[in-house]
């Protein structure tokens, strides 16, 4: 109790502190400090953030509603240098004995230091907003600007700045908008018979509606649609600044009549301007030069090839194939010219990753007397051919508290003359662990290596042609990938193999397409005898139940003879014999329906971790994602994935008439294949508040189903709950599943449900806060597992979601964000029924989570 009213004590300390900060220190007598804005229409407030938007002079950020930045800046002096040189000549004698004791030029630099840290302060805080009355009267302007751009033309704007005895004010801004305008009618009037021919055509996608209430911004996305359009249509000459329109509002009824103007293109002779119609112009010749560099610009290449009307050209020996150069240009000959080409070709060359950002350049062919033919020069500069990244870095985690890993890689392009990219990279890390199966005797006492070898080729590779499906302006992409990891020391000493072999397209920027025609992994376990060192929990249920059952002087135990409530079964073979004796024909009279039970659990449980895993998987992934860049905070992106395991091996077992074994299952190479079902789908929105508040969204719900050679799912295709981007109140693999209240070391299901939702916010400078509530839950559902507390078999048990919250601090470098979240368990299904709210919302029981970048 006491620790909790010191808590309470040094919150309300330092709130009061921060409250009683002078804010207006800095704010001379004549001015006043910005507390608030209001924005009233039509005599009533609002609340809209695009209105405050607008306005160009905002109040001081308030996180929490205490100025923290005002407070920072206000803690610098105004000149911190003249204060120094004021202090230091304030006696006679403390410069002379400063002097003596140090030096003239120490002193020097303790005053460039001290104002260092005075700027830095400074830096780091925000400055008084100060009421700034020309501000003001901008800011009401650009409410006037945005009514009208939305149809109010009448609108009329002011403002009132009121001023308080405490040099503090607040200004409030009143818009009358009046009756809005709409579109009546469009005229047009385009000069060019070429122009006006291809408008008509394309009307029907006009953003500009009969009806619609007038909008600035419907009339410049039209501007940019017709640009589009003209520049997609051979229009190669023309300009977005062409297109003109003007409205009739007069004596109209609140009714805008437009009228569309495209004058023919103006061309300059001396001093004197002309204007010609426009032209549709067509590519009559695509030069690529393959090895183009700044010191060649002038030289004439000394190699040269053609195909399918492309003339590839090389300074030095052309090193690539004809056909991997010309499946990424998008611009062809005798087609008519494409601005949107130009900008495919652009991607499909930077997806190759041979080469520099390419120089795409059009020139009239000067052979065409009639003007409309063009000339596509694509200049190439190739990169390296070699390429490496060496990789270092320290973790820690449950199963290895301190480790070291290391890593490099090799890329080597053009592998094969058809820009193909090949990939080698390692990895090894070493550690301690007090749980490795040496027993700890050295530091270092567990090692993991893994080597991955990655081969790309800018194409599908498939038997059969699929140019009509997957076009090259898609990006098309197939990927084969080998890989191996071997622990030693760790845990089961897992050796784990993988082969993929998919592909990936692109219909555009937002659409990714991903078929894994092929992902098979081979998991085998080299030490399952060691399974009741890790998996304590389990063998401490197991221990508990024998000491009830067996006799102290019984040979599964490791002291027998000893006191029963000491006794401990002998790991592996007293654990094992004790679950083989359980589960026999002649299970121990004494065990009761809810120990045999618990044996059954714990012994399905153990089998299906400790036995040697074969998936042979294929599995398509659609991704929806129109994030425009990584500065981009109002976005949405969906994932949609399924996958198929085990079908191919099951057929072929069934026609190669293979035998089942004893459980009635098939099995390759002395291994049960697994068999199951599984799709994920997974959304993610952000909503853009402005002044760097966001408010962050997720939802994930994933359910795998094992059938035909599997009751269960492997591991490594589980679902686990909790760790920083999951439910951040619950440790990594701690949660559920469904009330179990994580009974197991690595919890796991093939049922999850997560919710997560977060608000982000700026502190100061790159420190950034945010509060968030995470909820979900894993659950067993059509599996092997039993137990009626961790498996859903009912529409009640979705009330087993796990609720958690808190808040965390986020540190931005530019080129990543570190963060500290701190979660707290809010709702625990694990509690009983009137003990599951609020009963983990203590520090002592938070979990604090660090990561590198957002959680979603």
């Amino acid at each position: 109790m006491k620790y909790f009213l010191t808590k309470i004590l040094l919150i309300t300390l330092t709130t009061i502190f921060l409250i009683s900060c002078n804010a207006v220190k800095r704010v001379k007598e004549s001015e006043h400090l910005l507390e608030k804005n209001l924005i009233f229409v039509d005599s009533i407030e609002s609340k809209d953030i695009k209105l405050s938007n607008q306005l160009l002079q905002q109040p001081n950020s308030r996180p929490a509603g205490i100025p923290v930045q005002l407070h920072i800046y206000n803690l610098a002096s105004v000149n911190r240098d003249s204060l120094y040189r004021d202090w230091l000549k304030r006696k006679p004698k403390r410069e002379k004995r400063m002097t003596n004791f140090f030096s003239k030029k120490q002193i020097d630099r303790l005053g460039v230091a001290l104002s260092g840290i005075n700027n830095w302060i400074k830096e780091t805080g925000e400055p008084p907003s100060i009421v700034d009355e020309i501000k003001t009267r901008r800011s009401a302007k650009r409410l006037q600007s945005y009514f009208w751009n939305n149809g109010w033309f009448n609108v009329e704007t002011d403002y009132t700045i009121e001023k308080g005895d405490d040099k503090r004010a607040t200004v409030k801004y009143y818009v009358k908008p009046h009756q809005p305008y709409f579109i009546d009618s469009l005229k047009t009037r385009i000069d060019s018979r070429v122009a006006d021919s291809i408008y008509k055509i394309n009307t029907e996608n006009s953003t500009i509606t009969s009806g619609k209430q007038y909008k600035t911004l419907d009339i410049e996305s039209e501007r940019e649609r017709l640009t589009t359009l003209y520049r997609n249509s051979g229009l190669f000459h023309f300009e977005k600044e062409f297109i003109k329109f003007d409205a009739d509002t007069i004596n109209t009824d609140h009714k805008v009549n437009l009228n569309l103007l495209i004058k023919n293109r103006p061309i300059t002779f001396g001093d004197s301007t002309a204007r010609i119609p426009f032209k549709v112009h067509k590519i009559s010749k695509v030069n690529i030069f393959t090895d183009y560099s700044y010191q060649n610009r002038n030289k004439v290449p000394k190699d040269s090839t053609s195909y399918r009307g492309y003339n590839i050209y090389g300074f030095d020996k052309i090193k690539f194939t004809r056909k991997a150069i010309t499946n990424s240009i998008l611009i062809t000959p005798g087609e008519i010219f494409k601005d949107s080409d130009r900008t495919i070709t652009y991607n499909q060359i930077n997806n190759l990753r041979s080469f520099k950002y390419p120089n795409i350049q059009y020139d009239v062919d000067r052979d065409d007397p009639t003007g409309k033919n063009l000339i596509a020069n694509i200049l190439l500069t190739p990169k390296k051919k070699y390429s490496t990244n060496v990789q270092f870095d320290v973790s820690t985690s449950t199963i290895r508290p301190f480790g070291i890993g290391f890593g490099g890689s090799l890329l080597i392009r053009n592998v094969f003359r058809g820009a193909e990219i090949l990939e080698i990279s390692g990895r090894g890390s070493i550690g301690s662990s007090a749980d490795a199966v040496d027993g700890g005797q050295k530091f270092f006492d567990i090692s993991e290596v893994g080597a991955d070898v990655k081969l790309s080729f800018p194409q599908i590779l498939f038997p059969v042609r699929t140019n009509s499906i997957i076009p090259k302006r898609m990006s098309p992409t197939t990927n084969i990938i080998f890989g191996i990891n071997v622990q030693q020391n760790i845990g089961l000493d897992k050796q784990n193999a993988t082969g993929i072999f998919n592909y990936i397209w692109k219909p555009n920027k937002i659409f990714t397409n991903q078929i894994d025609l092929v992902n098979a992994q081979y998991v085998r376990n080299l030490n399952i005898n060691n399974y009741f060192n890790i998996y304590k929990n389990a063998f401490s249920e197991l221990n508990g139940i024998a000491r009830q059952v067996l006799d102290p002087d019984s040979p599964l135990f490791s002291n027998p003879g000893g006191d029963i409530s000491e006794a401990e079964l002998r790991i592996p073979d007293g654990a094992d014999g004790f679950l083989s004796e359980s589960l026999g024909a002649n299970p121990d009279e004494d065990l009761n329906d809810s120990q045999q039970q618990e044996i059954r659990n714990i012994n399905e449980r153990k089998v299906r971790l400790t036995e040697d895993n074969l998936i042979f998987a294929s599995s398509y992934t659609f991704t929806k994602n129109n994030r425009e860049n990584l500065y981009d905070e109002n976005y949405s992106r969906f994932k949609a994935k399924i996958e198929l395991a085990g079908n191919v091996l099951n057929a072929i077992s069934e026609i190669a008439g293979l035998k089942e074994n004893s459980n009635e299952r098939f099995d390759i190479f002395g291994v049960e294949f697994s068999q199951y079902v599984k799709t994920e789908l997974d959304y993610i929105k952000h909503w853009d508040l402005g002044r760097k508040n966001i408010i962050a969204f997720r939802s994930f719900g994933g359910i795998a189903i094992p059938y035909g050679n599997a009751n269960s799912i492997p591991f490594a295709r589980s679902f686990f709950g909790g760790g920083t981007n999951d439910n951040r109140g619950w440790l990594p693999y701690d949660l559920g599943p469904g009330s179990t209240g994580g009974r197991n070391e690595f919890n796991e299901a093939n049922l999850k449900i997560a919710l997560n939702a977060e608000y982000r916010y700026n502190i100061l400078g790159g420190l950034n806060g945010a509060l968030f509530i995470d909820a979900g839950n894993i659950w067993n559902i059509l599996d092997n597992v039993e137990d009626e507390e961790a498996t859903f078999s009912r529409l009640d048990d979705i009330q087993e979601i796990a609720v958690g919250s808190g808040f965390g601090f986020r540190y931005d470098f530019d080129f990543f964000v570190i963060r500290l979240d701190i979660g707290f368990k809010t709702f625990n299904p694990a509690n009983d029924v009137d003990q599951r709210w609020f009963k983990g919302y203590n520090f002592s029981e938070a979990v604090y989570n660090i990561g590198i970048n957002y959680p979603f």
